[in-house]
């Protein structure tokens, strides 16, 4: 099974994001570059309407540029609710970063798995679901047992029953809190 190496609606997202609010009067187009450590989204213009990227972080807010082509996309149905964007980026992809640069905003998603192991190398006394689960947190180490259920298609209670054999057997560990803490693959010998 194929997992993406950034979050497809989170993306998507920064996509739409950026032609809601890009400077039409720019003669620049948007563009999406990839390097070896990082994918950028970049559109022409700044944040608009004095906003800063702290408060878009802090505040989830957001300030049309373009009211006509938010309003169409809307309709699209692909914007659900106006300011909705950064939540959902940061909580697919927790690790998205954003900046201006020049006259450009842009949407940074770190890649994941850069030089790493492939799920069949991950360690071969691991099942094949395991070795998906110990992928998946290696990706996104802040991932709910929820949405290990959903990449993967399987229950919540079997998600939750792996989870228990691999921290019985010291392979993943919970750092933190619950609510605030986050997934750690504990590192063996092979890997």
């Amino acid at each position: 099974m194929d997992v993406p190496e950034i979050d497809k609606e989170a993306f998507r997202e920064a996509v739409i994001n950026a032609f809601c609010h890009r400077d039409y009067w720019a003669h620049d187009s948007i563009n999406i570059a990839i390097f070896k450590d990082r994918v950028e989204v970049r559109s022409p213009g700044l944040l608009f309407g004095g906003l800063t990227i702290a408060r878009i972080r802090r505040e989830m807010v957001s300030e049309r540029r373009n009211e006509l082509i938010a309003e169409l996309f809307h309709r699209a149905h692909l914007i659900e609710r106006w300011g909705r964007g950064i939540r959902l980026i940061l909580s697919k992809e927790p690790t998205a970063s954003f900046r201006e640069v020049g006259t450009h905003f842009i949407t940074v998603f770190k890649r994941k798995n850069v030089g790493e192991a492939t799920p069949q190398a991950i360690s071969k006394d691991l099942t094949a679901l395991e070795q998906k689960i110990v992928l998946l947190i290696r990706k996104n180490r802040y991932i709910s047992r929820a949405d290990i259920a959903g990449k993967l298609h399987i229950s919540a209670d079997t998600v939750k029953e792996y989870i228990r054999r691999l921290r019985n057997r010291n392979i993943i560990r919970r750092k933190g809190k619950t609510s605030g803490g986050y997934w750690e693959v504990v590192k063996r010998d092979g890997n």
